[in-house]
């Protein structure tokens, strides 16, 4: 039987870089190289107090399956000190029959993030989502009608990249998504070159933008620099990297692999209880016991002199932290209240089933992985509970001065 926990979570937190400072390696093609896009990264970055290390190999038209053999990039790859390895597809192919993505496209992906975890477990994969033509791809038009138009091409890019990003536990930069949005709402920005598929300075700013964002998880309205472009079109793609890049971080996986700090407390039977770890995404551990370090272990063993403890777990990956603090009490043998709490199925895919016996007020918070509460309700309505997208949740129910919590899984 668990033991009681008793007060509230005082800090239930998600730090974001440790540093202000990243290496990032860019791998893709003229998409990437046209405008100089990683300086135009750096460049963003630098505007608001952060720094860009880079370096890049963009051969024009090259595919994931040229570099997955291309000795330069295998080298830049193997150096390992890359905290994000950025890569894009040829222009087109993700797009094609899906007969043709799944050999042509899926396993070179596979095997380009497989050779950047073998190199830096540390480091993080981000794909860059390219956009459709600006008229379809009139080459490949007739062989495939949904080539055709922009939208059908812009689609089926952001359904495969979508698709790459989350079968590879990797990070997708939203290019496609920003460049839809300013397409509807700002007609007047060209982000196109003349040959209606590379990108204009417009183009390949709205571009960084979105990297920067998903990078430094940082709001894009802080950016300063503007591309040479005039004021009011830097502040409108900034305007629209801000709203779909920035208030979705958790759609494009930015934050879903970052440790998250939990654990719960068993009775002994004695004057004590053990502390079970139930971290995710996390290799080491500090356990505080009134501020003193008291392990590193996994789980803990605490022994009460008679009043009540702050618990502090902090949960580490990568030089990055998550912390939850609760006081235990040793009040004896009471049943926990998470026992009157039914969830199922958890992992789910679809639909989840939240019931509770508990029979005072219960008001409850639905917290994403970047620590942001999305919904928030009472006993009343907490079955109607819906979630979406797929990712790592957590349900906070707080009931008198206890508070419970309880880790939701979206696949």
């Amino acid at each position: 039987m668990k033991h009681l926990l008793t007060g509230l979570v005082f800090l239930v937190s998600i730090t974001t870089q440790a540093q202000d400072s990243l290496n990032v390696l860019f791998i893709g093609n003229s998409y990437t190289a046209y405008n100089n896009l990683p300086q135009l990264v750096a460049q963003v970055a630098a505007s608001n107090g952060d720094y860009v290390t880079f370096n890049s190999n963009t051969p024009g038209g090259h595919t994931f399956q040229q570099h997955s053999a291309n000795t330069t990039t295998l080298s830049l790859i193997a150096q390992g000190n890359w905290d994000y390895v950025v890569l894009q597809e040829q222009s087109q192919l993700p797009s094609f029959p899906i007969g043709q993505v799944e050999s042509s496209v899926y396993p070179y992906a596979r095997k380009l993030d497989s050779l950047i975890m073998a190199a830096n477990p540390c480091a993080e994969t981000v794909f860059y989502n390219t956009w459709g033509r600006k008229n379809g791809d009139a080459s490949n038009c007739a062989n495939f009608p949904p080539l055709c138009t922009y939208q059908g091409m812009d689609s089926l890019l952001q359904l495969r990249y979508g698709f790459i990003a989350d079968t590879n536990n990797a990070i997708l930069s939203p290019v496609a998504q920003v460049w839809r949005y300013i397409r509807t709402n700002y007609p007047a920005i060209e982000l196109y070159n003349p040959d209606e598929s590379h990108p204009s300075v417009a183009g390949s700013y709205a571009a960084a933008c979105a990297f920067y964002t998903v990078l430094f998880r940082k709001n894009p309205l802080q950016i300063t620099f503007n591309a040479g472009l005039d004021s009011t079109t830097a502040a409108n793609i900034r305007l629209a990297n801000k709203l779909i890049t920035f208030d979705n971080l958790a759609d494009w996986h930015v934050g879903e692999y970052d440790p998250v700090a939990d654990f719960y407390a068993e009775n002994d039977m004695g004057n004590g209880a053990y502390l079970i770890n139930q971290s995710i995404n996390a290799d080491s551990y500090q356990w505080y016991i009134n501020n003193i370090l008291a392990s590193t272990d996994e789980n803990y063993s605490l022994q009460f002199n008679g009043s009540p403890v702050t618990v502090m777990l902090v949960a580490n990956l990568c030089g990055r932290t998550d912390t939850l603090i609760l006081n235990v009490s040793p009040l004896g043998f009471k049943e926990d209240l998470a026992s009157l709490l039914n969830i199922y199925p958890n992992p789910f895919t679809d639909n989840i089933s939240i019931a509770t016996n508990i029979k005072l007020p219960v008001n409850w918070q639905l917290v994403n992985a970047l620590g942001q509460v999305i919904q928030s309700g009472n006993s009343n309505n907490i079955a109607g509970l819906e979630i979406t997208p797929a990712g790592l949740y957590l349900l906070r129910l707080n009931v008198a001065d206890k508070t419970i919590t309880k880790r939701l899984i979206k696949n």
